[in-house]
């Protein structure tokens, strides 16, 4: 969790979003992948804060944002709005990473105010170097959720949709981290819900996004899972508003201080 004391904003369904704002200069609102709390995106915001004022939240359910009973993706694209028509004044940047990075670009598309987007490797799946997901992935998540086995959740997300092997998961389940993983096991499907068809093996539903004319920064590693290189190309490829940008030598896990000079300078209008 985060040091810092968190605000709040209420979404349009009546949701307490807990967020905090680091910095001033133009806004920028961060959006985190699977498991991810504000907390987890805080080293990235201190440094974007020398330059910008820098909204991270806990996405609904996690950390010290509340839910609702009823999930569904629009409800998501509306806890973003409300910290950019609140908090962010308006119209903000927005970064996105893993499966943020499509719930910023979902959010964009839907007619969110946004800017600019970044995204780091949205974890699409659209070639054979990779499993797809199975069909019934989300279906089975939600059920072991319903059955509040969380430890269960996690692992079905590790091996399933990340690729890990059973006994690699099998040992992950006795580290200290694990507990703070089932904490946030529950928004999994949201997850899923957000990721749709892309992760099938299939090419990209391009034309889900094609309302997106803002400038779009497509970010991947190329040492990480192939995949993720793979559809950062073919999201990048798809309109004159995206540009690919490969951080050699990285994978999923990017070192803030690798990601913020690329951030900045895109955020400040400097495109390559």
């Amino acid at each position: 969790m985060s040091t810092h004391d968190p605000h709040q904003v209420t979404s349009a369904d009546g949701t307490a979003l807990a967020y905090e704002r680091r910095g001033s200069g133009p806004a920028v609102v961060l959006v985190g992948g699977a498991f991810m709390t504000r907390g987890d995106s805080a080293g990235l915001a201190a440094l974007l804060a020398e330059r910008f004022t820098v909204l991270t939240y806990d996405r609904r359910g996690r950390g010290d944002s509340a839910d609702s009973l009823a999930y569904d993706v629009q409800r998501e694209v509306e806890d973003l709005d409300a910290l950019i028509e609140g908090p962010a004044g308006g119209s903000a940047m927005v970064f996105g990473m893993s499966s943020g990075a499509v719930l910023a670009l979902e959010a964009t598309a839907r007619g969110s105010a946004v800017s600019r987007l970044a995204l780091y490797e949205p974890p699409f799946v659209t070639d054979a170097s990779r499993p797809p997901l199975p069909a019934d992935y989300v279906e089975h998540l939600t059920e072991l959720v319903r059955r509040e086995a969380y430890g269960d959740a996690v692992a079905y997300f590790m091996t399933a949709a990340v690729g890990l092997p059973d006994e690699v998961v099998a040992g992950m389940r006795q580290a200290p981290f694990w507990a703070g993983m089932e904490a946030v096991a529950r928004t999994l499907p949201y997850d899923g819900r957000i990721m749709g068809d892309t992760m099938s093996g299939r090419p990209l539903p391009t034309e889900r996004w094609a309302s997106v004319t803002v400038p779009v920064l497509v970010g991947s590693g190329d040492a990480g899972a192939p995949h993720m290189l793979t559809g950062a190309r073919e999201l990048a490829a798809t309109a004159g508003n995206y540009t690919l940008l490969v951080f050699p030598g990285q994978e999923h896990a990017i070192a803030p201080e690798l990601l913020v000079p690329a951030l900045a300078d895109f955020f400040a209008g400097k495109e390559g």
